[in-house]
């Protein structure tokens, strides 16, 4: 999608567009209020803004769109594809890995109330496992800033990737 695709869409089409990067629903009708943004960073650094003020409930509310790491990701609408993509490491994860990243996801679910939200783009298998583990430790409230903090960054991804063929096209060479 183009930004000014974006800028023309009705409040209702914008909105569900931005609900894929963070189902906040103050965030969202902000984000839309915002248009039009003069580029993908104006955007992503106002939308970055907004998301440094998300509350514990604000987290809440957006966990019901991300499945377990690890786990099988469900329907077919754009939530879903994201997710699928993000989570692509976990297709080749070795055996050792994907299992103690279930029993993690338990052990974080029955700690928490709530399931273990990391950026999973970018990350190995390994390497998911090993915050999963480090954050199990943390104390509660210190914990929901961290998971707060990565659906920020989720959200910030999911933009910048909506907008990915947005970027200036390359000069052509000079004959």
């Amino acid at each position: 999608m183009h930004l000014q695709h974006f800028h023309a869409l009705d409040d209702a089409d914008a909105a569900a567009v931005a609900r894929v990067w963070a189902d906040v629903p103050g965030w969202v009708d902000a984000v839309v209020a915002g248009r039009p943004y003069a580029d993908v960073d104006a955007l992503a650094s106002y939308a970055g803004d907004l998301a440094g003020a998300w509350s514990p409930q604000d987290l809440e509310a957006a966990l019901h769109a991300h499945p377990r790491i690890g786990g099988k990701v469900s329907g077919d609408g754009a939530e879903a594809a994201a997710s699928q993509r993000e989570q692509g490491s976990m297709a080749e994860a070795a055996d050792d890995d994907v299992a103690a990243i279930a029993a993690g996801n338990a052990a974080y679910e029955e700690r928490f109330g709530r399931v273990f939200l990391i950026r999973a783009a970018g990350r190995t298998p390994g390497e998911m496992r090993a915050e999963l583990e480090r954050r199990l430790e943390n104390d509660p409230d210190a914990e929901t800033i961290e998971a707060t903090r990565q659906l920020a960054e989720i959200a910030l991804l999911r933009l910048r990737t909506t907008f990915a063929d947005d970027a200036p096209a390359e000069p052509e060479p000079a004959e």
